[in-house]
């Protein structure tokens, strides 16, 4: 019998049918796209005040959600993000996303820069 496996573009953890298309959002260098459900193992991130996705390093401004009922998750190193209720994504230089209820898996945009000349070219990409 033939056995899929999960292909390597979904985080570990991912349920569900990897051929349908996924829903994403993207505010900037941030990329939110939906997962079937949390990873089992996620541990939940303490909070206090918005949820930063991301911060810039030159103006201060931030990826943010404010709504109380958002939660994020860690699971090997992957960011999650549980919204119970439509969430807005706020930015101060781009315009709000309505995010709807769901489970997003985080991704933070990378850029390879070999100029760096460090070991590791790839870096986070900052406002």
């Amino acid at each position: 019998m033939y056995e899929r496996s999960r292909p390597p573009y979904l985080p570990s953890g991912a349920v569900g049918d990897p051929t349908r298309p996924r829903l994403m959002f993207r505010q900037g260098d941030v990329l939110l796209v939906a997962v079937d459900a949390l990873p089992p193992q996620a541990h939940p991130e303490p909070r206090s005040g918005r949820i930063v996705l991301a911060e810039g390093e030159v103006t201060g401004h931030a990826h943010a959600i404010e709504e109380r009922d958002a939660r994020t998750f860690i699971h090997e190193g992957e960011r999650y993000l549980l919204t119970r209720s439509k969430a807005q994504l706020i930015h101060e230089e781009h315009a709000p996303i309505a995010v709807p209820p769901g489970a997003w898996r985080v991704v933070i945009q990378r850029e390879y820069a070999p100029e760096a000349g460090t070991y590791q070219p790839w870096r986070t990409v900052a406002d």
